[in-house]
């Protein structure tokens, strides 16, 4: 793969699969804690956005969100299950876009699992609001932008590069995909 920086003495790209994508999935998507959720993105329209913060992120990668059920996304998705998450954790790390396929519920054991008491905000009546619905994402693939060693050495070696005149990034990124 080509580098836009050729003087990279470092390997910056890493894919990876099975447990360890799903792995690195969670890992940077907990740490960013909300994403924006894109619908109808293959339309070639512009898709659909919105800020959306996943309740629960299994091990295996899966996303699960409380979502209105007569909302504009969950129309979205009932027309076409396919979605994309994009994932900011940091200004400067860990970022992660995520295409899935979203499934809807109103699974009354899971709305009780991902309850949160500040979602009253949204949902008035509770965990018993009528409006509820649950939303699991299955991701299919995804990719990630990230830092190996964390974002206090990447700023050591961002500036040593910067006063040696020579490239010393930190950077990782790659390929998330099942195996």
């Amino acid at each position: 793969m080509d580098s836009i920086n050729q003087q990279q003495p470092e390997d910056n790209f890493k894919n990876l699969e099975g447990n360890d994508a799903w792995k690195k999935l969670k890992e940077l998507a907990e740490k960013a804690e909300s994403c924006f959720f894109c619908t109808n993105i293959k339309t070639g329209l512009p898709f659909n956005t919105r800020p959306m913060s996943p309740q629960r992120i299994d091990d295996n990668g899966d996303l699960w969100f409380l979502s209105a059920n007569d909302s504009h996304k969950n129309a979205d998705i009932k027309s076409d299950p396919l979605v994309q998450l994009l994932f900011q954790a940091s200004p400067h790390s860990g970022f992660l876009s995520v295409y899935g396929i979203a499934e809807i519920s109103e699974d009354k054991a899971m709305i009780d699992t991902l309850w949160d008491p500040l979602l009253k905000v949204w949902f008035t009546e509770g965990k018993d609001d009528l409006r509820i619905s649950v939303i699991k994402v299955s991701p299919t693939q995804g990719y990630y932008w990230d830092n190996k060693h964390g974002n206090a050495i990447a700023f050591v070696k961002m500036i040593a590069g910067a006063i040696t005149g020579k490239t010393l990034d930190d950077s990782i990124e790659g390929k998330l995909v099942d195996e």
